[in-house]
């Protein structure tokens, strides 16, 4: 088994938590938006080379470069949504109306969730058959990451840094 370049070991929670504002926000978007820009790329040309190479045979994965095409367009439009609008907003210190762009961030991540939920489900839990090429494990590997990634992104944003803007209940 290979080892994915965009493995990283990030810090613990904790040590998160107590990370100001502008701090976390800075690593949000060194350690996941720029490492989600650079991985979903390689996946979707991965998964093209797979289904090209592979057309026909039975677990082979269909229709999955198609999902991560999918998934590369929304997740590019919600980062910027969060670069240009949401996070200025917090890094000003947050404003009144603060809680509308995060409740739609918020929706907007219930919704990759559902289309993590289909790239298990295409890629069998990112188990690839026993006869599958290096390039199908690779595949698989590194949409495992990427599937992990993204949830611990989606994660801290919405655990630990969201809450700090919204009023609490």
């Amino acid at each position: 088994m290979s080892v994915s370049p965009f493995v990283t070991h990030d810090p613990s929670d904790e040590s998160l938590r107590v990370l100001e504002s502008s701090q976390l926000i800075e690593h949000i978007l060194e350690r996941f938006h720029q490492t989600h820009r650079r991985q979903l790329p390689v996946l979707i040309a991965l998964a093209e080379r797979v289904e090209r190479t592979h057309a026909g045979q039975r677990d082979a994965p269909t229709d999955l470069s198609e999902l991560l095409m999918v998934i590369a367009e929304d997740l590019e439009t919600h980062q910027q949504k969060e670069e240009r609008i949401l996070f200025p907003m917090m890094l000003a210190g947050g404003a009144p109306m603060i809680g509308g762009p995060i409740t739609r961030m918020l929706a907007e991540h219930a919704e990759v969730e559902e289309q993590l939920a289909s790239l298990r489900l295409l890629t069998g839990g990112f188990t690839p058959p026993a006869s599958a090429c290096g390039t199908w494990r690779r595949l698989y590997e590194e949409a495992q990451v990427f599937h992990q990634d993204l949830l611990n992104h989606m994660r801290i944003e919405n655990e630990i840094l969201f809450p700090r803007f919204l009023p609490s209940p």
